[in-house]
Order: C-alpha cells, then structure tokens, then sequence
C-alpha cells in the first residue's frame, strides 16, 4: 500500500483527486443505470404510439448511454486537470482527419466496385462509342481499368472518365456490337449485323 501511494505522490496526485474519480464514477454508474431503465420505458410506452421499432428503441437507449459516459469521462477529466479545451482541440481535429480518409477512400472503392459490376454486367466493350447524356461526352472505349474509361473523341482527345460515373448518369452505347450485346435483334439489327 505504501509503494501505491509513493507512486502518487510522485506523479502529484492527491488522495482527493482519486476518491472524487472514484465517487463520480459510481454516482455516474447509478444515473446512468437508472436513466437507462426509465428511458427504455418510456420508448416502450411511446412504441405504439408512434409506431417505433425496437431497433429504434435499442439505438436510442445506446445513443443516450453513450452521451452520459462521455460527459462523465470529460468531469473526470476536468477533475484531472485536463483542459477540456485541449481536449475538443484533439477530437475536432481527429475526425477531420477521419473524415477526409473516408472521403478518399469512398471514392476509390466506389470505383473499384462499379469497374467490377462493369466487367460483371459489360454494358459495353472496348472499341463501342459511347455517349454521356446530359454533359454530352462522347468517345469510343479505348480502355478500361479499375478506376478509368478511357474515352478517344473523335477530335483525338482522351476523356478519363471514372467508373462509378456510369452509375449516377444515363448513357448512350452506340455500334453493331451494343446491339448484339444487349440481345435486341430487330430486322434492321439483323441487317447490320450480317454487313
């Protein structure tokens, strides 16, 4: 017992600052506790009435939890002697930090997936010309890759046009093979496809 409280003596913490952790702790755990149990029947009895699922229910319950146990870690934190300045200054910048990591990498699988269902579906091949409908891009498929289609215009200029692209705009496939491909064989298809 006297090497623990050397050791807290040497880091310069008191005997009241452990107690008063120790004492909002368990008051925590019993508001906590007690929310808890009266928040879940309240929702219960709001379930009917506003047609909420127990999921919802579930969801709300853990939201509210949740919330309380940070606002107890932030009082232990300020009864520590932690600046809860410091402490917003570090989450701000760490989900601004997560938040550009999701946005890159969002926008790399989101390619990564549509040249998949591309290769999977083949609404066109390389050699077919296509055309974007509302931004009038138009070019015949040079390549493809995971993340491009590479589009040749006919003034020579290549278009790199990200795959996930072709899932949020209508577009136009134009050529004997678009029409074999998609299985549309009228008698004029016929005859263009026997030339």
């Amino acid at each position: 017992m006297t090497q623990i409280s050397e050791w807290f003596n040497q880091q310069n913490i008191g005997v009241a600052t452990v107690a008063g952790t120790v004492a909002i702790l368990v008051v925590a755990s019993l508001v906590i506790f007690t929310t808890s149990r009266l928040l879940q029947q309240w929702l219960t009895y709001l379930q009917g009435r506003l047609h909420l699922t127990a999921e919802i229910n579930l969801i709300i319950g853990r939201i509210v939890v949740v919330t309380l146990w940070a606002v107890t870690g932030f009082i232990i934190l300020n009864v520590w002697g932690v600046g809860l300045g410091g402490v917003w200054a570090v989450l701000i910048s760490a989900i601004t930090v997560i938040g550009v990591g999701f946005l890159a990498t969002w926008a790399m699988i989101s390619n990564f997936t549509a040249s998949f269902f591309l290769l999977l579906w083949r609404p066109f091949h390389v050699g077919q010309i296509i055309e974007v409908l509302p931004e009038n891009l138009k070019g015949r498929v040079a390549s493809q890759n995971l993340m491009f289609t590479t589009l040749r215009e006919e003034s020579g200029a290549v278009l790199q046009v990200p795959n996930n692209f072709f899932f949020q705009k209508m577009f136009r496939v134009s050529g004997s093979a678009a029409i074999s491909a998609a299985g549309l064989h009228t008698p004029e298809s016929e005859k263009t496809l026997n030339r």
